[in-house]
């Protein structure tokens, strides 16, 4: 499912590792989900973006949005014909949702919970 662009789950002490240079002292890794080369990873501290650009992928950019800037959030699940699930995330500065897709094999409410667990806070 990859290959369509959608996300689908990637063990977070993976991510730990590949991403260690992203994270602070003592930060943790507690979901990570994949795209063709994209990558998100939420951790205890902030949710990450890691946005790969070009045809080689070489360039990367980094989004940090700190959970506390996550002003509300959206979750759709998969339906019969329609197998993705979708995840619209607002911040505080900016009007438009940050939008990621997930395949039906990605528990979306488990997405949501994380989601939940760390903007409550």
């Amino acid at each position: 499912m990859a290959l369509f662009g959608n996300a689908h789950t990637v063990d977070p002490m993976a991510a730990q590792q590949d991403y260690a240079r992203l994270l602070g002292q003592g930060e943790q890794v507690h979901a990570a989900y994949q795209l063709i080369r994209d990558t998100i990873l939420f951790t205890d501290r902030r949710l990450i973006l890691v946005d790969k650009q070009g045809i080689t992928g070489k360039k990367v950019e980094y989004h940090s949005i700190p959970y506390k800037s996550i002003t509300h959030f959206a979750v759709e699940t998969a339906g019969t014909f329609d197998l993705d699930a979708e995840l619209k995330i607002w911040i505080s500065s900016n009007a438009a949702p940050i939008e990621k897709t997930f395949t039906k094999g990605v528990d979306i409410y488990e997405v949501q919970a994380i989601l939940t667990q760390f903007v409550t806070k």
